[in-house]
C-alpha cells in the first residue's frame, strides 16, 4: 500500500459524556503523544446541539492540525485515532448517540482516500458547523473540493452564538 506525502492531518475530536471538554483535552494531549504525531495547533472547543440523535448532552468539539512524523497510511492514522478512543472507554453502541470521545480524520494532506474504512476528506465535514467552525479558526484559507471553510459554512443552516453552534438537523429518535 503506497504511503501519502502527507505532513499534515486535521482531526475533529468531540465528547458529551462526563466532563467534555476535559475529554477534548484528554484526546488532543494523546494526539501529541502518539508516537509519529505533533499537535501543531487547536481550535477554540464549540459546545454544540446533538446531530441525529437530539435527546443528549450537547458536545464539546473542536479541530485540530497535527504534523504526521511516521508514514502513517491514511487507514493506519486512522487505527492510532481508533486506539485513542479505546484507550479513552469509547464503547461502540449508539449510532448517533452519546460518547466519552469521537475522533475524526478529517483531511489527510492532500490525501483523497475511499476504501470501506475510511474515506478523505471525512464524508460528512462540509455538512457539520461543529467541524467547519472550529476548522476555520485554523485554516480559513484552506481548499476543501475548491471552497475554504466559510464558503461550505454559507451553505448551512446554523447559528453561532458565542462559543455554542445550533444546527438544524433531522432528529433521529434515541435507539435507531
Amino acid at each position: 500500500m503506497p504511503k501519502p506525502s502527507a505532513s499534515h492531518a486535521y482531526i475533529g475530536l468531540g465528547s458529551n459524556m462526563g466532563d467534555p471538554v476535559a475529554n477534548v483535552h484528554q484526546a488532543v494531549k494523546a494526539l501529541h503523544d502518539a508516537p509519529g504525531l505533533e499537535v501543531d495547533a487547536v481550535s477554540p472547543i464549540f459546545r454544540t446541539e446533538p446531530q441525529g440523535m437530539r435527546d443528549q448532552d450537547w458536545f464539546a468539539n473542536c479541530v485540530t492540525r497535527i504534523f504526521v512524523r511516521a508514514p502513517y497510511s491514511p487507514e493506519e492514522l486512522l487505527d492510532v485515532l481508533a486506539d485513542i478512543e479505546s484507550r479513552m472507554g469509547r464503547i461502540r453502541t449508539t449510532h448517533w448517540g452519546p460518547r466519552i470521545i469521537d475522533i475524526d480524520l478529517l483531511l489527510y494532506g492532500d490525501v483523497e482516500w475511499d476504501s470501506p474504512r475510511l474515506q478523505i476528506p471525512h464524508p460528512r465535514m462540509l455538512e457539520r458547523a461543529f467541524v467547519l467552525v472550529p476548522l476555520m479558526h485554523l485554516a480559513p484559507e484552506i481548499r476543501i473540493r475548491d471552497l475554504c471553510p466559510s464558503q461550505w459554512l454559507s451553505r448551512l443552516p446554523y447559528r453561532l452564538d458565542g462559543d455554542r453552534i445550533l444546527q438544524a438537523t433531522n432528529a433521529i429518535p434515541r435507539g435507531e
